[in-house]
């Protein structure tokens, strides 16, 4: 599986797709994640990119054609081609209190979940830092890695507040199919 993380700086994106490769590899999978950064400042765009398999990864480079995208902020749909190169049958998860139905999405998007993980890190860690709820809803929707083992890593990395906004991520994605 290839995924790519669209979020601004601070939103914990990069860190993210750290967490999801560090927990495919506890499961006895291969995983590798590459970060790409533009300015780096707070609130510019920031680009994570993963590859998730059962065999060793060769390659070291962007995802191009990605099986799932997660976009940390609603203001990266109208300033970023998020769908860029996204594969048939892909899959999108977004933070937003909205449902699904609420945006557009390519023909070959397949299935979208929509969490409030702002909401849930603003209650949870009194900071809208998203990327640990986003990460339970990433669980949730593709199933590529498991909510203990995920909740686990979190809490060694951040500690138990933010293995329960995996844990809400989790629980509080809505999703809906878009294939007729």
């Amino acid at each position: 599986m290839e995924v790519r993380i669209h979020g601004r700086g601070g939103q914990g994106t990069v860190k993210a797709a750290e967490i999801i490769v560090r927990t495919t590899v506890r499961e006895g999978k291969y995983g590798v994640s590459i970060p790409f950064f533009g300015f780096e400042r707070q609130g510019a765009p920031v680009t994570a990119f993963i590859r998730l398999s059962d065999a060793p990864i060769r390659a070291k480079t962007r995802v191009y054609h990605p099986d799932c995208v997660i976009v940390m902020d609603t203001f990266l749909l109208e300033n970023v081609n998020v769908f860029a190169g996204i594969r048939d049958k892909s899959v999108v998860i977004i933070n937003a209190a909205s449902p699904p139905e609420s945006f557009e999405f390519p023909r070959c998007v397949a299935c979208v979940g929509t969490v409030d993980a702002t909401g849930i890190a603003l209650d949870i860690l009194g900071r809208n830092i998203p990327n640990t709820a986003m990460l339970g809803a990433f669980s949730a929707v593709t199933r590529a890695i498991p909510l203990k083992g995920l909740a686990s890593c979190v809490a060694e990395i951040f500690g138990e507040k933010n293995a329960e906004a995996v844990r809400l991520g989790y629980q509080q994605v809505v999703t809906t199919s878009l294939v007729v």
